[in-house]
């Protein structure tokens, strides 16, 4: 399920990883060996590909340019593009320009597509879902999922496939649902897109059927195709007898599911393509032999789970930690380092580590902030101020500033994304007096541009231990800020460790951490400035805080919290399980409970949740009952595997 998706998905976030060099290695398993000549014609192919003029050669040129960009060689690609960019007018080739571009690396160029889609012409709507769908790009998801309803069914039909690629089931069931549609051409989208996204034991029976409908000779290579893709092997020896046709489309379209297949055995069919007629052809033939020439992406539905920043003795509690997809693919995993004790006041500063490979593997420690003369730092936010998709896109970094236990406040630093680490001076969000607490990963981004930040307070936290809440906004990207002018409240221990989500109704809920049981729940009409007298939100917890967000391809909500309740037990229960649930109605309702972690001997929080490429990305704290030590760990799931 999901291969080519995941493959796509790596060729993004490795734009420029190298081919297998050529020598005398055995190649891996899955993998072929390319000889230095063969390589060196291949790569003249798609260097002669992307210079090809004319205006029937646009296409094939853009083909190139993917083809280079999966060789390795993205940075070619984003030099030759990029001035072409800048003059395009058309909005269907703008669209091929700016695709090819984030494919090779430079993923401020989506925002293009995103603003042709969202444009009133509708010339590049279906090419600019496609061609999101190629990338794995869908923003927040709302000009997707309104795509979806068009009457155009074939811009409806590539916003499924961008939205099924990232999880969506009811995307997945209107592509199926279109898959004996009477229109031929409809037919021959579904089943081109299955073959990507599908799973084999919901799709093979489907295209199996469609296969024995059709006459045309092409369109019974896609469905051979998509066959071949879901490990068939009636479409992997189609695939090959194909790659001989004498018909040039389906010599392509045969080549370019050779190498996304990963059918090694076409390697010897391939090489003499590389002399085909047809530029189409010679690209492709290319292309599939670099891609099987590369070592065989990791399965899409892997559960990632990582201890990134593991407890010792020195540093017995890791905690409270935030990750950030980046521009350029990667991720930017921040949490605080203790050092010498566990206590919320011991000694603390911020690190963090990349990813370059979706969180399989982390880079060396990097210290983001130190405390100043020995006082704690912790509770990081990493968050775009900006759309993560545009040029000038800024980062904000957010973490409290302890120096006693009546003075701690939040404090940010920015960065632009081109420089991400480079961050400039710190400053104060609010100077109340008193012990201002915001926790980790809290800071929310409205759909209309203004920060919220989710703040607790005690104005003595050792001698009054009644927490209550109120939200500061921003509208100038977090230069400065203001307080609500409600402060909200509960009983016993009160309104803790705040949470907002954005309701499609145009409320923000802030849900509270609280004593009784439950989660509580206030609202504003008014985008933060005001609040409601909070309720019950009939979700049960112990005294922990919870973390919910929007999912990009669904719109759905996704929850994760401890559910558990024990009544007189310290923090009303402990807080494991790790649970997951979604609402389809704001949180009227919830399904698809799971609990993602169960250990007795563990307990679970303070989570981090962001979204990249279909799939969940988490971080938490995991505290040994035993020795009382807290790693934190990271956690990667597809969207789909919520759904299942």
């Amino acid at each position: 399920m999901f291969r080519y998706a995941l493959g796509a998905a790596l060729a993004l976030l490795i734009p420029n990883a190298q081919i297998q060099a050529a020598g005398s290695t055995p190649p891996a398993p899955g993998t072929i060996h390319l000889d230095a000549k063969t390589s060196a014609k291949g790569l003249k192919i798609l260097r002669d590909g992307i210079r090809a003029q004319g205006p029937d050669n646009f296409w094939p040129s853009i083909h190139a340019c993917e083809a280079l960009t999966l060789a390795g060689h993205g940075d070619e690609v984003t030099k030759f593009l990029t001035p072409k960019l800048k003059t395009e007018k058309d909005d269907q080739h703008r669209v091929g320009l700016a695709r090819e571009l984030v494919r090779a690396g430079d993923r401020s160029k989506a925002a293009i597509m995103f603003d042709i889609l969202a444009g009133k012409d509708p010339h590049g709507h279906v090419h600019a879902c496609e061609s999101l769908y190629k990338v794995n790009e869908i923003a927040d998801g709302q000009l997707m999922r309104a795509a979806l309803k068009s009457k155009n069914i074939k811009q409806a039909l590539m916003a499924a496939a961008a939205l099924g690629r990232q999880g969506n089931p009811q995307a997945m069931k209107f592509l199926r649902d279109h898959l004996d549609d009477e229109d031929q051409d409809i037919v021959r989208i579904v089943a081109w897109v299955l073959g990507r996204i599908g799973d084999a034991r919901a799709d093979l029976p489907g295209l199996r059927t469609g296969l024995s409908k059709q006459k045309d000779p092409l369109i019974r290579a896609y469905f051979e195709n998509s066959l071949a893709l879901l490990g068939a092997p009636r479409g992997i020896t189609a695939v090959l007898r194909n790659l001989r046709s004498d018909d040039p489309a389906i010599r392509t379209y045969s080549a370019t599911f050779a190498g996304e297949a990963r059918i090694t055995s076409a390697k010897d069919r391939l090489i003499p393509l590389l002399d085909d007629e047809n530029i189409d052809v010679r690209v492709r033939a290319a292309q599939a032999l670099f891609v099987l020439s590369q070592d065989v992406p990791p399965d899409s539905n892997e559960n990632i789970s990582r201890e990134v920043f593991p407890a010792t003795r020195k540093n017995p509690r890791y905690s409270e930690g935030s990750i950030l997809p980046m521009p350029d693919g990667s991720l930017l995993y921040a949490t605080t380092e203790f050092v010498g004790s566990g206590s919320d006041h011991a000694e603390a500063r911020l690190i963090a580590r990349t990813s370059p490979d979706a969180g399989r593997s982390w880079g060396d420690t990097i210290v983001l902030q130190k405390p100043e003369k020995g006082k704690n730092i912790m509770s990081v936010t990493l968050r775009y101020l900006t759309s993560p998709l545009g040029e000038d896109t800024q980062i904000g970094f957010f973490y409290l500033r302890k120096n006693s236990l009546n003075d701690m406040h939040p404090y940010m630093r920015t960065s632009s994304a081109k420089e991400p680490l480079k961050f400039g001076e710190q400053h104060s969000l609010t100077d109340e007096a008193g012990y201002q607490g915001m926790n980790n990963d809290r800071i929310t981004r409205l759909t209309d541009g203004r920060l919220l930040a989710p703040m607790w307070f005690s104005p003595d936290i050792k001698k009054i231990s009644h927490i209550k809440s109120y939200c500061l906004f921003s509208d100038d990207q977090g230069k400065s800020w203001q307080k609500s002018k409600d402060i909200v409240d509960y009983s016993k221990r009160g309104a803790m460790e705040p949470e907002f989500i954005e309701f499609k109704d145009g409320r923000i809920g802030m849900l509270i951490r609280t004593q009784s049981g439950h989660i509580a729940i206030s609202y504003s009409k008014d985008r933060g400035e005001t609040w409601s007298k909070p309720v019950s939100w009939n979700v049960r917890s112990p005294e922990a805080p919870a973390t919910i967000r929007r999912i990009p391809s669904t719109g759905d909500l996704l929850l994760i919290w401890n559910d558990n309740y024990e009544k007189g037990a310290g923090h009303s229960g402990k807080r494991s399980p790790l649970t997951a649930a979604i609402s389809s109605d704001e949180g009227k309702t919830w399904h698809n409970k799971i609990n993602l972690e169960t250990s007795k001997q563990h307990t679970f929080s303070y989570i981090s949740l962001t979204f990249m490429h279909g799939r969940a990305i988490m971080s938490y704290y995991v505290r040994d009952e035993k020795n009382k030590q807290i790693s934190s760990r990271f956690r990667s799931l597809p969207i789909a595997a919520f759904y299942q």
